[in-house]
């Protein structure tokens, strides 16, 4: 696995990596050899644990069509009905949808830099790991990253969002 350079990068990933030097973050942005698109073909990919996906999800909230972003352990499911209890009632959010609200394809969704600001929830369960993955908006790119800088850079709260078995 090997760093590649900024100017190397597709642009939306590139547009991640000036994004993620304004949060003072250091680390390269490593393009994976096969999608990205799953948290198992990510974790094959970058050599890890599929729980240190941090897996990027977009609802729609009802209301007022607001994106909704889910940061979850790629080892998670996530239960509507938790974060629902959060945000209010969510619908689903299509390709057409995410791109849009994000700026990103589905599979390179990032935590961060989307062209509107989604309300957004972090995994309880990433915070007890000691290293994350993230995609930087291309379904190739991804970098690494501390629970702790997540939240940093998301500002978001940290909720229990799993479903349970």
């Amino acid at each position: 696995m090997q760093a590649t350079p900024q100017h190397e990068l597709p642009d939306a990933a590139r547009r991640v990596a000036e994004l993620l030097e304004t949060h003072g973050y250091t680390k390269p942005i490593v393009m994976l050899p096969e999608t990205g698109k799953t948290s198992a073909e990510a974790a094959a990919g970058l050599g890890c644990e599929v729980a240190q996906i941090a897996k990027s999800i977009i609802f729609r909230r009802v209301t007022d069509n607001a994106p909704v972003l889910v940061i979850a352990s790629g080892a998670n499911r996530v239960d509507e009905v938790k974060v629902a209890a959060h945000v209010g009632p969510l619908g689903k959010a299509d390709a057409r949808f995410v791109r849009e609200q994000t700026g990103y394809a589905i599979g390179g969704v990032c935590p961060i830099g989307h062209a509107t600001k989604p309300v957004t929830l972090i995994d309880q369960d990433l915070l007890a790991l000691e290293s994350l993955w993230a995609a930087a908006g291309h379904p190739h790119a991804v970098f690494n990253l501390s629970p702790q800088e997540l939240v940093s850079m998301t500002g978001a709260p940290v909720v229990d969002v799993k479903l349970q078995a």
